[in-house]
Parts: structure tokens; C-alpha cells; sequence
């Protein structure tokens, strides 16, 4: 029997309902989502004065939640500003600027190369590792930023995240949760996956083509220097200093990704050792650079990163905390849990599990739901163990097919919240790129739909 949902939940789904159509008539949704936060916690707490008190927690819970995204992006985008200003960019663009000659080259070869790298240590550090040299030489080849972003994420975030066939850190979650080997979800995972990055991407980019072809979307000279950043300063450094820094940065880059592998470093802990090696870059480039004025330099540098950070994520600050509440954060923010609740977006999810009835095609589609559901939160983890037990509880009704329902259910939360479309999980692409991450979670929206319509048909045929 599903758990009873109560007005929090219902007040939460309406807010969701308000939030996607503020999002369709690209409004913003800071003010919806702080009522939302302010009414839930009225109604879960009888408390005016702890309703109020949970809006400025809540955003507290969402910069705690964020700041070590915050701080590597900041981080990256320093020392990409004082690569550019040295040449070194320069250098380490030339090879890729002699492959990728054209938009179309620009964004798969990016996306493929994304996600190849997603796949050993997964793509927010990829991002950080891969943008700053990728995403100039795709905007020299007449590649939008926005394209590279697009790119980027649905390989990345989507396609790579989605599958994890390396790290086996969701298909491990989802199967533990149904009750089957790792190995038995990861090979029914294989054609929906394909299927959906198929249909996913190439949808994309001829929505892109298309916009580029119409005018809507022009590579304008302000796009390249957003890119590359201000003209380098050739005096800031010699030829062969220039060239040294160009060779050394890869290197300790792919030491840390050697690092990983060999020590199991994911995740946080990936990102905080490219965080802490691009410091390292930062702080060798400045000295070199500017000698005695070098440790002025490197502070503001660091200044500079962090002003970008914050002014990217402030937006996205309100929306996240809304998202949060209905995961761990109701616990963190309000100071109590819901009677027998799993959280509200899981909730939900298990509610609408126990309302349905049970055949290949439906049991498919409710999977898929209940992933997308679990995924609104923007982790795109957190509830995939749900997706599991659902996949569990269907397959015991059809008597087979719990390997594809997992699959199902694990490809679509991850791919909404992992995330594609949910604006402040995709973050990375969006502030590497320098593109509005809203604009990119809309961008990625009908293509996304599209591939998990395609996908859950394909996975009523293989049930």
C-alpha cells in the first residue's frame, strides 16, 4: 500500500506546476519558489515565525549543498582568465582548432570526447577538465557557446552519468534497491541508453541547426572573447614558458585522472583533486607571469573567479533551495520529517507507484515517471533506489522484466536530475560555457522528452 500524501505534498506538486510554467514564459522564479518554501513550511510546521525563518534556511541549506561547485568553477574560471591573458590558451587550442573546423564538428567531436571522459571519473570534474580548452576552439569553428554547452551536458550529464559503467555507482544503487546483480541492470541499461542518447542528441542538435540556420542563434565576436577571454598579453610570458605551462597543465590533468582511477577517487573527491591541482596551475602561472607583482595577482585572480561563480549560481540559489526541501533538505531546513516519509519527491513517486495498474507498457511509462519525479530534486541519485523497489514491485506483478524496469527508472531520474534539465544541476556546463543555465535547461527540455518518450517505448518492447 503507497504512503498517504498530505498537504505538503500537494502544495509541492502545484509549486513544481507554477515553477515549469514560470520557466515556459521564461520568467523568473526566485519569488515562486520562496512563497513555496514559506508556505510548505507553514503548513508543515504551524509556525509563521518558522515558515519565515525556513525561507533564509533554505537558502542556506542550497549554498552548503552548492559551494564546493561554487568554489571549483570559480576556481577554473581563474585560471582560464590568466591562461588567456598569457597566451597559453593559445598554445593549447592550435591542436583541437586544426580538428574541430566546423559547427558540426565542433559539437560532437566535444560531446564524445565529454563523454568519454564522463565515463572514468564523471562530468563535473570532465567539465572543469575539458571546457577551458574545448569550448575557444569550438567557438573559433563557429560553434555557439551555447551549442558547446548543450553538447556537453547531454553527453556528459546525460548519456555518460546515465549509463556509469566505470564507476557502476548508480547501476550499483538501482540494483541493491530491486534486488538483482549490478551486471544485470548494466547490460539491460546498454540499448536504452543508447537509444536515448541517440534520440537525445541528435534532436538537439538539429533544434541547434535549425536556430543557427533561422539567425536565432548567431557566433557574434562578444561569443569568441566570452570564450577566450581578453587578448593575451604576449610580454606576460616567453614563447617557451608558454609552451611549457600549455604541456604541464594536460599532464598533471591526466595524473589526477590516473590518480583517480587508481584510488577510487569519484565524485566530491574528484572534484576537490582537480580543485586542488588548478590552484596549484593558478598559482605558478602568476608567479611566472608577474614576478614580484605575482602574489597580488593571484588573489586577484581568485577574486575574479569567485565574483563569476557567485553571479552565475545567485539565480539558481532560490530554485535549488525549493527542490532541496523535497529531498534531505525538508529534515535540515524544518527540524522535523514527515510522518513515514521516504521525502516528498520520493513520496510521490511511491504514491503514484501503487495507483496504476500493472501491465509491460504501463509499468515502462511509470518508471519512467517515477525517475523523472525522484529526479526534481537535482541529484539525480537520491531517489534512484526508489526507482529500484518500484522496478521490483512491478516485476513481481509481470513475473519478468525487472532488469529493463530498473534500467528504465535509473536512466530517467538521472537524466532529469543528474542533470539535463534541472538548471542548477547543470551548472557546470552552463558556467564553464558562460551561458545562462535556465536558457540551457530549456534548450535541453523538448530534446530530453523526446528521448525519454522514444526510450520508454523501446523499453515496453523489451520487458
Amino acid at each position: 500500500m503507497g504512503i498517504e500524501l498530505s498537504a505538503v505534498h500537494w502544495v509541492y506538486v502545484v509549486f513544481i506546476l507554477f515553477i515549469i510554467g514560470f520557466m515556459i514564459f521564461k520568467r523568473d522564479t526566485t519569488l515562486i519558489c520562496i512563497l513555496g518554501i514559506f508556505i510548505i513550511g507553514l503548513i508543515a510546521t504551524s509556525s509563521f515565525t518558522t515558515a519565515v525563518s525556513s525561507v533564509f534556511n533554505s537558502l542556506i541549506y542550497a549554498i552548503t549543498q552548492l559551494l564546493s561547485t561554487i568554489l571549483v568553477i570559480s576556481i577554473i574560471v581563474a585560471l582560464s582568465h590568466v591562461m588567456t591573458k598569457t597566451g597559453i590558451n593559445d598554445v593549447m587550442i592550435a591542436p583541437f582548432t586544426k580538428l574541430i573546423k566546423n559547427p558540426t564538428l565542433a559539437f560532437w567531436i566535444t560531446g564524445l570526447v565529454m563523454m568519454t571522459v564522463s565515463f572514468f571519473f564523471w562530468p563535473s570534474p570532465a567539465i572543469a577538465l575539458l571546457g577551458v580548452v574545448l569550448l575557444p576552439a569550438a567557438a573559433r569553428a563557429g560553434l555557439p557557446a551555447i551549442g558547446a554547452a548543450i553538447a556537453m551536458n547531454l553527453f556528459g550529464h546525460g548519456i555518460a552519468l546515465s549509463g556509469d559503467y566505470i564507476i557502476q555507482g548508480a547501476p550499483k544503487l538501482t540494483a541493491d534497491a530491486a534486488g538483482i546483480p549490478v551486471s544485470e541492470v548494466m547490460k539491460a541499461s546498454v540499448p536504452l541508453v543508447i537509444v536515448m542518447g541517440a534520440v537525445t542528441t541528435v534532436t538537439a542538435f538539429f533544434l541547434l541547426k535549425r536556430d543557427m540556420r533561422l539567425g536565432r542563434i548567431v557566433v557574434s565576436q562578444s561569443d569568441i572573447e566570452k570564450a577566450n577571454g581578453k587578448t593575451a598579453n604576449q610580454q606576460l610570458l616567453a614563447n617557451h614558458s608558454r609552451i611549457f605551462f600549455a604541456v604541464l597543465i594536460p599532464i598533471l590533468l591526466m595524473l589526477d585522472v590516473a590518480g583517480m582511477i587508481a584510488f577510487h577517487l569519484e565524485g566530491s573527491d574528484a572534484t576537490a583533486l582537480i580543485g586542488g591541482t588548478i590552484i596549484f596551475l593558478l598559482m605558478m602561472i602568476s608567479i611566472n607571469a608577474y614576478k614580484n607583482d605575482g602574489l597580488e595577482k593571484i588573489t586577484s585572480y581568485f577574486i575574479e573567479g569567485l565574483q563569476f561563480g557567485f553571479k552565475v549560481f545567485g539565480p539558481v540559489i532560490p530554485i535549488a533551495a525549493f527542490f532541496y526541501i523535497g529531498g534531505d533538505g525538508f529534515k535540515a531546513v524544518f527540524g522535523q520529517s514527515l510522518p513515514h516519509s521516504m521525502g516528498i519527491v520520493n513520496d510521490l513517486g511511491s504514491a503514484l507507484a501503487h495507483t496504476v495498474p500493472v501491465n509491460s507498457e504501463i509499468a515502462s511509462g511509470t518508471l519512467t515517471i517515477v525517475g523523472a519525479i525522484t529526479g526534481l530534486d537535482g541529484s539525480g541519485f537520491s531517489g534512484i533506489s526508489l526507482a529500484g523497489s518500484v522496478a521490483h514491485l512491478f516485476a513481481g506483478a509481470l513475473g519478468h522484466g525487472i532488469a529493463t524496469l530498473t534500467a528504465m527508472g535509473q536512466i530517467a531520474a538521472i537524466w532529469v536530475g543528474g542533470g539535463t534539465i534541472i538548471p542548477w544541476a547543470l551548472i557546470p556546463a552552463a558556467a564553464i560555457c558562460r551561458v545562462d543555465a535556465f536558457e540551457l535547461a530549456r534548450r535541453n527540455l523538448i530534446p530530453v522528452l523526446f528521448g525519454l518518450a522514444v526510450t520508454t517505448i523501446v523499453a515496453m518492447f523489451l520487458v
